[in-house]
C-alpha cells in the first residue's frame, strides 16, 4: 500500500467509528480478508470503513446505563485520583465496568495517596450519568460511583507497582521545589497535572502550553534514547523486544492517556519496521497508528486529547520540514518556528471548534518554553530518579537546573496570560491562513514581506480588539458569573460554578484585568479559594459576603445597603440565603442583577 492508502485507511477509520452505523461485522471482516488477498487498497479501505462503524455501534452499545443502587464491592482505580475542589475524582473499574467515582470527607482522604492499579474495597451508590457527554464516553464510562467508605487497600499488579515506585520516586527527588513547580515537574515528566493550582493551570491554558503536560512522541523518544545503550547490547530481535517493553511501561507510568498511545503505538510501528528492514515514512506510521488505535477502540474519536494529538503530529509531518527550508536565520531557531508554527495552525480548527479560540500567545510561548521542556523530562528520567533515590541537599542540588528551567516555563506561561494578546476565532483564522498562503505561494521578496506583514496584523487584531472594544455594562459569563464595567472600574459577582479555574478563564477571555469590587454572593469556602486565586492572579479592591461567610478580609453586607464603587453604586438587596445586589451607575442609567 501506498502512503496515500494508508492515510485513506486511517481516514476510513475514524470516519466509521464516528458514524458508528449497526453494520454486521462478519462480513466488514471477510471483505477486509479479501481485499488483503487480492491487494486491493480501496477495497480495504472500504472494509475498514464498514468495520470502524460496526466496532464503533457496538462500543457504544456496551455503554449501558445501570439502575441506581447500592455498591458494595472492589474496585481497581484506573486512573490517579484527581482533587476537585473539597472531593476526589478517580475512574475504576468494578465488575466489568468502568465508572467515574466521586468521593468526599474521610473517602476523599482514603483515595489521596492511592495510584491507578490499586484495588479499593468501598461501600457506596451508583447512577447512570445522563445525559452522557463525549469525554466521558471516550473513557469507557455510562455510570458514576459515589463512594462513602473506603474500607481497605492494596496494591495492584506488579507492573503497576513498578511503574508507581518510579512516579513516587522521581517525585519524592523533587520535594525541594515549591508546590507549583512540583506540579509542574511532575507534568512535564510522566503526564501528572492533578495538582496544580488553578492560577498556573489557566496560565498554562493561556499560553496554549498544555501540551507540554501531557506526554507526546517527544517524550516517547527520549525514552528510547535514555534505553538505547541497554537496548544495543542485544541482537536485533533482542532489540525489538526491549524497544516494545521500554515503550509499554512507560505508556503505563503515563497513563496510556490519548496522546500517550499514539506517540508509543507509533514507536512500536517504527520499531517494528525497523526489525523487518523495511521503510516506512512518518505519515505511514501515524496513519496505521491511528487506524488500529481506531479499530481496537472506536470511542477514541471521541476524546479531545486524542483528536489534537493526531492533528499536531499530522500538521508537523506535512508541513514542518518544507516551512524550515523557507525560513532563514539560525537552523535550530528555524526548525523550532516551523515546528510550533506548524502543529499550532494545525489544530487550530480543532480548538476553535471545541473550546471558542486559539491563544495568540501560544505562538511565542511555544517557542520559548518549548526547547526548555523536553530536557527537564530527560533529566527527571535520569538524574532525577537518582535524585529521589538519594535524598536530602545531594537531591537538591540535582534538582538545581531543574529549577531554572520550570521558573523559566511558568515565567513564559505567566506572562502570556498577563500580556493580554486575544484569540484567534474563526474570522482570525482565515485571515492567517490566507497570509499564509500568499507568504508560501510568493516569488518575490516585496510580496512575501507584504504577505508577513499582513500576517503579523492578523495576529495582532485580537489584542488590539481586546484593549480597544467598549466592553457592555453587563455580562453574565459561560460560568455565571456576573460582571458590570462602567469606564475602569469593575464589579464581578462569582457565579454558582465551584470551579476557580472556570472562572479564571472565564475572567481572562473577557478582557478582565481587575477587580474593584467581589462580590461573594454565598461566602462558602469554595468561593474563598476562588477569591484567593483572583487575588493571586490580578488586583481585588473591596470583598464583601453574606453573614455567615468563611472568607477572610470580606466585609459582611446585609439588604438595604449600598456600596460606592467608582462610578458604580452597588445596593444589596437581599442577603438570606445569598446576596443578590443591584448595580447602578452613577448617572442614574440602572441595570439590575440578582445572583
Amino acid at each position: 500500500m501506498s502512503d496515500r492508502h494508508t492515510v485513506a485507511l486511517a481516514v476510513a477509520a475514524m470516519a466509521g467509528a464516528w458514524l458508528s452505523a449497526a453494520v454486521p461485522l462478519i462480513p466488514a471482516i471477510a471483505l477486509a480478508a479479501v481485499a488483503l488477498a487480492v491487494r486491493r487498497p480501496w477495497l480495504l479501505v472500504a472494509a475498514v470503513l464498514l468495520m470502524g462503524s460496526s466496532l464503533g455501534a457496538r462500543a457504544w452499545a456496551g455503554l449501558d446505563p445501570l439502575e441506581p443502587a447500592a455498591f458494595e464491592g472492589e474496585a481497581a482505580l484506573v486512573s490517579d485520583p484527581v482533587p476537585v475542589g473539597e472531593g476526589m475524582r478517580v475512574f475504576v473499574r468494578a465488575e466489568g465496568r468502568r465508572y467515574e467515582a466521586w468521593a468526599y470527607g474521610r473517602a476523599a482522604r482514603d483515595l489521596s495517596d492511592r495510584l491507578a492499579g490499586d484495588r479499593i474495597s468501598v461501600t457506596g451508590s451508583i447512577r447512570p450519568i445522563q445525559p452522557l457527554p463525549d469525554h466521558q464516553a471516550a473513557r469507557h464510562v455510562a455510570n458514576r460511583l459515589n463512594i462513602d467508605r473506603v474500607h481497605h487497600y492494596r496494591d495492584g499488579p506488579f507492573p503497576y507497582r513498578m511503574a508507581n515506585w518510579l512516579r513516587r520516586t522521581i517525585a519524592r527527588g523533587a520535594q525541594t521545589l515549591d508546590d507549583d513547580r512540583l506540579a509542574l515537574f511532575t507534568g512535564l515528566s510522566y503526564g501528572d497535572d492533578r495538582h496544580q493550582s488553578p492560577v498556573v493551570s489557566d496560565d498554562f491554558r493561556a499560553a496554549g502550553l498544555t501540551h507540554l503536560l501531557a506526554v507526546s512522541g517527544q517524550n516517547v523518544a527520549f525514552v528510547l534514547i535514555l534505553a538505547r545503550p541497554l537496548i544495543e547490547r542485544f541482537d536485533y530481535r533482542g532489540r525489538w523486544v526491549l524497544t516494545l517493553a521500554a515503550i509499554g511501561f512507560f505508556a503505563l507510568v503515563t497513563r496510556f492517556e490519548p496522546s500517550v498511545l499514539r506517540a508509543s503505538v507509533m514507536a512500536a510501528i517504527a520499531a517494528t519496521a525497523t526489525l523487518l528492514g523495511r521503510e516506512a515514512s512518518s505519515r505511514r506510521v501515524l496513519a496505521l497508528a491511528v487506524a488500529l488505535l481506531v479499530l481496537v477502540d472506536p470511542l477514541l474519536v471521541h476524546s479531545v486529547a486524542f483528536r489534537l494529538s493526531v492533528a499536531a503530529s499530522t500538521g508537523i509531518i506535512l508541513w514542518a520540514p518544507r516551512l524550515a527550508e523557507r525560513l532563514r536565520g539560525p537552523r535550530l531557531l528555524a526548525d523550532a518556528l516551523a515546528v510550533t508554527v506548524s502543529a499550532q495552525l494545525a489544530v487550530a480548527p480543532l480548538l476553535i471548534a471545541t473550546f471558542g479560540g486559539v491563544p495568540v500567545a501560544s505562538l511565542p510561548a511555544n517557542l520559548l518554553a518549548a526547547p526548555v521542556a523536553g530536557p527537564i523530562m530527560m533529566w527527571s528520567l535520569s538524574a532525577g530518579l537518582a535524585a529521589g533515590l538519594v535524598g536530602g541537599p545531594l537531591a537538591q542540588a540535582i534538582h538545581w537546573p531543574t529549577d531554572l528551567g520550570i521558573g523559566w516555563i511558568q515565567a513564559v506561561a505567566s506572562w502570556s496570560a498577563s500580556a493580554r494578546l486575544g484569540e484567534l476565532r474563526v474570522a482570525h483564522l482565515v485571515a492567517v491562513v490566507i497570509g499564509a498562503v500568499i507568504w508560501w505561494l510568493a516569488r518575490g521578496r516585496l510580496l512575501r514581506a507584504v504577505a508577513a506583514v499582513g500576517l503579523a496584523a492578523a495576529l495582532l487584531v485580537p489584542a488590539v480588539a481586546l484593549r480597544t472594544a467598549d466592553p457592555p455594562f453587563h455580562t453574565v459569563l459561560d460560568s455565571g458569573v456576573e460582571v458590570w464595567r462602567h469606564h475602569q472600574t469593575t464589579v464581578v459577582v462569582l457565579g454558582p460554578s465551584r470551579s476557580t479555574e472556570r472562572l479564571l478563564e472565564d475572567l481572562r477571555r473577557a478582557g478582565v484585568g481587575a477587580v474593584d469590587l467581589a462580590v461573594a454572593d454565598r461566602g462558602t469556602k469554595s468561593q474563598r479559594d476562588q477569591i484567593r486565586s483572583l487575588q493571586e492572579r490580578m488586583h481585588v479592591g473591596t470583598i464583601i459576603a453574606p453573614p455567615g461567610h468563611r472568607i477572610g478580609g470580606a466585609t459582611t453586607v446585609r439588604a438595604g445597603q449600598q456600596i460606592l464603587i467608582g462610578g458604580l453604586v452597588v445596593e444589596v438587596t437581599s442577603h438570606d440565603p445569598r446576596l443578590a445586589v443591584a448595580v447602578t451607575p452613577l448617572a442614574s442609567q440602572i441595570v439590575t442583577g440578582a445572583v
